[in-house]
């Protein structure tokens, strides 16, 4: 299976996003942040720190590399990638009604020597009004990513239109297709502005599995 390869020409830098009404960084209060739990530095996301629980959903392998957007545009090993999502029926963990006491699809990672993030994942569903999508903030360092206070920039990676069809067929994502149908990523309020730098690149199969990979050029470090 390919990797993402080393960086040999000009990254432009990756649009800033919002984190969303559901981020779990501390930003609403000490009780919605999964970044102080212990073990939510891991590399498989799918089951909930507390609980045990797994979350229902198509695996997904995330693959995202961080590199210096200016200069000599050079891997930013050991900087740490806070990712998370929704689940298959688009619920976020900690918030949404039924998931309240769940924490998956939640983690952090920090970069490897070629700025490298890898997750274990399940492809998020698409819920009303928003293209199906991922977010992430990026810390300095592993021992900084534990509050929203050290974030260095924060951003949403977008998921092919086509892949998502194939996804959303499997019964367990819901209203998924019928959500994504109604949509486009020119309208959605968020990816419209410009998507080009946030669309990932999705190889595999259903049935030998998915890995969505994006190089994120980080500005400003």
């Amino acid at each position: 299976m390919p990797t993402l390869v080393s960086v040999a020409e000009c990254v432009s830098p990756i649009s800033t996003e919002t984190a969303g009404p559901f981020p779990g960084d501390g930003s609403q209060g000490a009780r919605l942040n999964v970044l102080a739990r212990s073990g939510v530095v891991r590399q498989d996301i799918r089951t909930s720190l507390g609980t045990g629980n797994l979350a229902a959903g198509i695996p997904l392998r995330l693959e995202l590399k961080l590199v210096r957007a200016s200069g000599d545009y050079a891997p930013l090993a050991g900087y740490a990638l806070y990712a998370w999502h929704c689940d298959a029926q688009g619920r976020y963990s900690m918030y949404s009604s039924g998931v309240e006491g769940e924490d998956y699809l939640r983690g952090v990672q920090a970069a490897d020597a070629n700025g490298i993030v890898v997750f274990q994942t399940t492809f998020p569903g698409c819920y009303p009004g928003r293209w199906p999508h991922v977010h992430f903030e990026i810390y300095p360092a592993l021992d900084q990513a534990t509050s929203v206070r050290n974030v260095v920039h924060t951003s949403q990676l977008a998921l092919p239109e086509e892949i998502c069809r194939q996804v959303y067929a499997d019964p367990q994502y819901g209203n998924s297709l019928n959500n994504l149908g109604r949509l486009s990523i020119e309208r959605d309020g968020i990816f419209r502005d410009g998507w080009q730098t946030q669309m990932a690149t999705v190889t595999g199969s259903l049935n030998d599995g998915l890995v969505a990979r994006l190089i994120i050029g980080v500005p400003g470090v």
